[in-house]
């Protein structure tokens, strides 16, 4: 990822804003603000946004329309979103937000450590992403989707065989 992505924090309330600038700052990610749904669009749109936290609640175009579009639109679904609320549970609210694909969903007031945690994870993922499909994988399997999919047929193969199961007998248990 280069150095120039964002978290996009956005708030129709300046105080919420310098809240979460607050608590992210630490992390030492570029943070870009936004007061409203149409800014946080545009920033988006704009480019190089590795995370946005979104109000839900603000005049105009809600936290909740700007997830819509972003999830809509090729060159911004894979934005990872957290959506904040002051208006406390809201189930209905919690399963529009899931059925969107956002990330997370947070009831202010924000506990800190959760924020930046979240996000560090988010920032780290889109990282990630960003940067392509790698050489190798864990333990040095290739991390190529088409090298996997031709190998699934061999290592179904492999699990299957009665030699996958075999249990070690214990000395004393007689035999099978």
């Amino acid at each position: 990822m280069s150095a120039d992505m964002k978290v996009l924090l956005v708030d129709d309330h300046e105080d919420n804003l310098f809240a979460m600038e607050s608590i992210l700052a630490p992390l030492g990610y570029p943070l870009e603000l936004a007061t409203s749904g149409d800014a946080a669009l545009k920033a988006a749109l704009h480019g190089g946004i590795a995370v946005a936290v979104l109000d839900v609640v603000m005049p105009g175009v809600s936290g909740l329309d700007v997830a819509r579009y972003l999830s809509r639109l090729t060159q911004t679904q894979l934005i990872p979103v957290i959506l904040v609320t002051g208006m406390g549970q809201d189930s209905e609210l919690a399963a529009q937000a899931l059925h969107l694909g956002v990330a997370d969903y947070l009831i202010k007031p924000l506990d800190p450590w959760a924020l930046r945690i979240k996000v560090q994870y988010l920032y780290r993922t889109s990282a990630l992403l960003a940067a392509g499909p790698r050489q190798r994988g864990p333990r040095n399997h290739p991390a190529e989707p088409t090298q996997l999919a031709s190998q699934l047929p061999t290592r179904r193969r492999q699990l299957h065989s009665p030699e996958a199961v075999r249990v070690p007998r214990q000395p004393d248990e007689p035999p099978r």
